[in-house]
């Protein structure tokens, strides 16, 4: 079967290279019974791809099974997955089947593998390398033959390295990986995409479909698309709806883009496309980061040498009163003062205020500066919720994290809904 007969059974639009490459890596890989792994943001279609990898396998004629991981309480997931006893906790008054049991012999499709708990991670891997498992409150191992597609819009490797998933199932699971690329990589696709959609809404109330202008076209095209293909369908559908007229031009498409995702690309001044690429964009990362690493080394010498003129009064009367325009290594070199880079310094983490009155010192005051990482995750989530008023969903994508992770977050915390 070619690509083009399977993006037409499966309902796949754009021909992208990307897009392309991760089709023909799903076919290559359908009929075997090796793990995969599929990356991607969210809302660009990795259940598809799990779908199109199980149709094409030997499993086809068995059951297929969706588990969103993310959406399953961390004190249930093991029962889910695997099943439990009767009694074997509170509420369980009678033994249930999991899903490995119920589809074996089919493909189960782990959705946000990344917010499994490790406990959970441990029994997969088990059934991973083995096909062996033991239900909640059982002590009797089970056989089971599923096939594994996992997919994650995170970065499973960097969540190895902290510690919140483990690197042996990670390796396990990455054994065929597979991208599906964003939607402002295939730029090319976007058009096709939004008239696929304007078309199927048309014909389902039996309406005129919405036509763009040239420019608006071109703004549909240029815009970032952080929601991917989801966002594009209910845009599109938002538009059929909402349009009187069915030609939509620039100012009226404007309307429906939201301002605050309008400029989210960088811009290179004098840059007639108006973004920049992969690796331009990367080199403006890395000097932010010098600028933001400069500027703490800049800090850190002047906490030392506050703190040594605390500590050393006489060094008051002779040392040169600080002016701002003075470049923070003058002044410490000045001082002579040593640099925490230079030497060592184990002087306690505290910022010093001095107090001037025409020209000379007069007193200082020592203010503690909580360097407590649960002090400062317990302030962002608070930022957070009041600036989207209270409401979890848009604080917890904000914060970058799940919404179950911020449930229990709250928890922990005490901190209530604001």
């Amino acid at each position: 079967m070619d690509l083009q007969s399977i993006k037409n059974r499966f309902g796949i639009i754009g021909n992208s290279p990307a897009l392309n490459h991760a089709l023909n890596v799903a076919v290559q890989v359908a009929n075997t019974d090796l793990s995969v792994l599929i990356n991607g943001e969210s809302g660009v279609g990795k259940e598809a791809f799990s779908q199109i990898i199980h149709a094409l396998s030997a499993r086809k004629h068995n059951s297929f099974i969706a588990v969103n991981c993310g959406a399953i309480p961390e004190g249930t997931i093991d029962s889910e997955l695997f099943g439990h006893e009767k009694g074997s906790f509170t509420g369980a008054v009678d033994s249930r089947k999991g899903y490995f049991e119920t589809v074996n012999g089919g493909t189960i499709f782990l959705d946000e593998i990344g917010e499994m708990p490790l406990g959970t991670q441990a029994r997969l891997l088990r059934v991973l390398e083995t096909g062996e498992y033991i239900k909640v409150g059982s002590s009797k191992v089970q056989k089971t033959d599923v096939r594994v597609i996992a997919a994650t819009n995170k970065e499973l490797l960097e969540y190895t390295h902290t510690g919140r998933f483990r690197e042996d199932l990670y390796y396990r699971l990455n054994t065929v990986p597979i991208r599906v690329p964003a939607l402002r990589d295939r730029k090319e696709d976007i058009f096709l995409l939004f008239r696929k959609f304007a078309t199927d809404f048309a014909d389902r109330y039996k309406t005129t479909s919405i036509q763009l202008t040239d420019d608006a076209r071109e703004m549909l095209t240029n815009y970032s698309w952080p929601g991917n293909v989801r966002e594009l369908k209910n845009m599109a559908e938002q538009i059929s709806v909402l349009s009187k007229d069915k030609t939509v031009d620039t100012a009226h498409l404007r309307n429906f883009l939201p301002e605050n995702n309008m400029s989210r690309l960088p811009v290179l001044v004098g840059s007639g496309t108006g973004s920049v690429s992969q690796a331009e964009f990367a080199n403006e990362r890395e000097i932010l980061y010098k600028l933001f690493f400069d500027m703490k080394k800049d800090v850190n010498e002047l906490k030392k040498m506050f703190f040594d003129l605390v500590q050393n009064p006489a060094m008051a009367s002779h040392a040169p009163i600080y002016d701002p325009g003075m470049s923070n290594s003058n002044v410490v070199k000045e001082l002579n003062i040593t640099s925490p880079a230079q030497g060592n310094y184990n002087a306690p983490q505290s910022a010093v205020i001095l107090h001037n009155d025409k020209n000379n010192i007069q007193q200082h005051e020592d203010v503690e500066e909580s360097l407590s990482i649960v002090d400062k995750e317990k302030e962002l989530i608070i930022k957070a919720l009041k600036k989207h008023r209270g409401k979890r969903r848009d604080a917890s994508i904000d914060l970058g994290i799940s919404e179950r992770t911020l449930y229990r977050k709250l928890k922990e915390y005490d901190i209530e809904n604001l």
